[in-house]
């Protein structure tokens, strides 16, 4: 068994990933982070963004070889 980090996976990967992450993200915050950016006058999705790439770096990867 082999782990990679993120960093190591090719561009289609990384881009699936992300968009996972952003809807996961979505899901359990979308609506604190929206009450957030309102609150603060921040910028959605710049937040959403920078939410999303903290929380790929949560997950654990496990690749079988």
């Amino acid at each position: 068994m082999i782990e990679l980090n993120y960093s190591n996976l090719d561009e289609q990967t990384q881009a699936y990933l992300h968009s996972l992450s952003k809807k996961d993200v979505e899901l359990r915050f979308g609506q604190q982070l929206w009450a957030h950016a309102k609150k603060y006058g921040l910028d959605y999705d710049e937040l959403l963004e920078a939410e999303t790439q903290r929380n790929l770096y949560n997950y654990k990867y496990v690749f079988n070889i």
